[in-house]
């Protein structure tokens, strides 16, 4: 297949193959990642995740995830964003950002990850997906966004995205 433009790509009508999460917990100016050990994105930083199972909700999908992957159940989960990836070999995929501003359980390698916090303002893009440089600061400033990419492998070709001007502010933040 040749370069996928984005005009190839009905995002309109577009149904993903896949759906899932990503659950991004925060604390005291850090944040939790992940190095991926396998799967789509092995190798790579990331935030626990994975696929929504049927009958599950975006949420309890990211409670799941977060417990399989690193031992801890994320606190006040909140939603975040949407990105949506079209893949030049035919995957696709739908995927739920959520944020937590605390957790609980104690923090686990597993054969699906290896967890580690960093500062926030050491966030290692240069190990992460192409997008996540776009979209993980809007995440941080508590803008919702709603993205669209197209990839080759692991290489960004297009993307779009909205975010809201101005961070919804909830009662704690004054």
């Amino acid at each position: 297949m040749g370069v996928m433009e984005s005009d190839e790509v009905d995002w309109g009508t577009w149904v993903p193959k896949e759906r899932a999460v990503l659950t991004f917990i925060r604390c005291e100016g850090r944040i939790l990642l992940i190095v991926k050990k396998r799967g789509l994105g092995h190798g790579k930083v990331n935030a626990p995740g994975g696929r929504i199972e049927a009958g599950e909700t975006p949420e309890q999908a990211a409670v799941r995830e977060t417990r399989e992957e690193v031992g801890l159940t994320p606190r006040g989960l909140r939603p975040a964003g949407r990105l949506d990836f079209a893949f030049t070999d035919g995957y696709s995929l739908s995927c739920r950002v959520f944020t937590a501003d605390s957790c609980s359980g104690a923090l686990t390698e597993t054969d699906e990850a290896a967890p580690f916090w960093c500062a926030e303002s050491d966030i290692p893009y240069d190990r992460m997906w192409a997008d996540d440089r776009l979209w993980i600061p809007l995440m941080l400033e508590g803008r919702h966004f709603d993205a669209q990419f197209v990839f080759d492998g692991d290489r960004m070709l297009w993307h779009t995205f909205q975010a809201e001007q101005n961070p919804a502010r909830t009662p704690s933040q004054g």
